[in-house]
């Protein structure tokens, strides 16, 4: 199964988007769409789920649920806008607790990150709206096979979008 993962968008759909997400069977959104038309523009290429972010106003954002749970083949995920992976506030520190999810999705930082807390992945795909700070574009694609997970971020900074650092593989 292949998962693209995208967060921050703020009101920019990037037409690489298409590019690096074909092929996909879902596309999760982890927060601070800000428009509709971001989730229209992403379902032309794969359904996808979304997530509320702290900039995601008015009625468009209140119709985004804070909290998002998907089976992604054998893992079990969970999609939220806010994630710390070393000081998970009490109601995430309480699903964590409780040992329902394997996989975390979260965006907010604009920050490419994957950590392995435990036996739990968080996973950050970044930023893929406008570029903030001296912070990288970029998204990720998640290729799910059992239980086993490879995530591959992409840099949207560029001409043609292109691999960005190293990809991550673990076994949940």
């Amino acid at each position: 199964m292949r998962v693209g993962l995208v967060a921050d968008t703020h009101g920019l759909f990037d037409p690489k988007l298409g590019e690096v997400f074909r092929g996909c069977d879902l596309l999760l959104h982890a927060g601070d769409v800000t428009q509709s038309s971001i989730v229209e523009a992403l379902a032309q290429v794969a359904p996808v789920r979304a997530v509320r972010g702290n900039n995601d106003e008015g009625p468009f954002g209140e119709s985004l649920p804070e909290v998002l749970r998907v089976e992604l083949g054998d893992l079990r995920a969970l999609v939220v806008h806010e994630a710390r992976p070393d000081r998970p506030g009490p109601r995430l520190a309480k699903v964590l607790d409780a040992r329902t999810v394997d996989l975390v999705v979260h965006g907010h930082s604009h920050r490419p990150s994957a950590s392995l807390q435990g036996r739990v992945l968080f996973l950050n795909p970044g930023s893929a709206g406008p570029r903030r700070f001296a912070l990288p574009r970029t998204v990720c694609v998640l290729a799910v096979e059992g239980r086993r997970v490879t995530a591959r971020w992409w840099d949207l900074a560029t001409p043609r979008a292109r691999p960005f650092g190293d990809p991550f593989a673990a076994a949940l």
